[in-house]
Parts: C-alpha cells; structure tokens; sequence
C-alpha cells in the first residue's frame, strides 16, 4: 500500500474520532492541519515529478550543443569543398593564360599555392569564428541558468522570511485577541 493511501487512511480515521469529539476547535484546528499536510504532499510530489525531467532537460541541452558543433562542422566541411571544386576548375581554364600573361606578377603575389593559402587561412578563420560564436551562445545560455537559480533561492529565502512574519503577526493578533478578551471577561 502507497504512503498516499495510508495517510489518507489515518487522515479517516482521525477524522471519524475527532468528529465524535466536543470540541470545535480541535476538529477545526485538525481539518486546516491535514489540507495543509495535503498540500505539502502535493507539492513534494510535483517536485520530485519536476525532478525526473532534469536528465531529459540536459539530454536536450547537451543534443543541442552537439548538434550546433557538428552542423558548424558540416557546413565549413561543404564549404570547402566547394571551394576547392571552384578553385581547381578556375585554375584549370584560366592558369596557362594568367601564366602567360602576367608571368612575373604571378609568380610573386598570385601564385596558386600563396592564393590558395591565404583562402583557406580565411576560411579557417571563419570556421573559428562559427564555433566560438557557438560557444559564446552556449556560454550566455549557461549563465542565464545560473542567474535564474540564483533568483529561484532568492525567491525560496525571501518567501521563507514573509512566512515567518506572516507566523508572527498572527501570534500577535492571538496574544492581541487573547489579552483583549480577558480584558472584557
């Protein structure tokens, strides 16, 4: 039998003795006890509910992340290789006439090999660029997660602190009602 069930059980039957009972204030004092009980069950099933879902929530995130690097990957991959397509069809047609041409030139600033370097020294570069960009949203995503845990246990302190002052107007007001009735009795 679940905990659930054998709370609610002895919620019956503390409830079946209490109603026999002569005093109001009691059973009031026992039905606020137990939806307040309740509640709280309520809430730590919800929470532990909520925390099952973390691994799926970092499975996602670390997908993500994955996913981001390797398409960055793929495209300057595909990138490339169009390049290298282009370059080695351009080269093919158009060298023996640049050769011819401008011989002297060619040799120094627009060798193939000088040309090509410098692209893929650029496309490098570019590729880096995609991966710390990644990197960077990643980094953004990572600390907004901590600025949002931060708030969640600002929030869980402060509403602890009006639980308590709620706890201790309350105590007053009774002390207040208490000393006022004897007062007038």
């Amino acid at each position: 039998m679940s905990n659930t069930r054998k709370e609610q059980r002895k919620y019956d039957n503390e409830s079946d003795a209490l109603t026999t009972s002569d005093n109001p204030s009691q059973l009031q004092q026992h039905f606020v006890d137990r939806a307040l009980d309740e509640t709280k069950n309520n809430i730590r099933r919800a929470t532990d509910e909520a925390r099952q879902d973390i691994p799926h929530y970092t499975q996602a995130v670390n997908e993500y992340q994955e996913q981001t690097i390797q398409t960055a990957r793929e495209i300057a991959d595909n990138f490339l290789e169009s390049q290298k397509e282009i370059i080695n069809s351009t080269q093919l047609t158009w060298l023996p006439l640049i050769q011819r041409t401008y011989s002297m030139f060619w040799d120094y600033c627009l060798s193939p090999g000088w040309t090509v370097g410098m692209y893929a020294r650029a496309i490098g570069s570019v590729t880096d660029n995609t991966v710390a960009a990644a990197r960077l949203v990643n980094n953004a995503i990572f600390s907004n997660l901590d600025s949002l845990k931060n708030s969640i246990q600002n929030t869980r302190d402060n509403l602890n602190d009006f639980s308590k002052i709620g706890v201790k107007v309350a105590r007053a007001y009774e002390q207040t009602s208490r000393d006022t009735v004897n007062k007038f009795i």
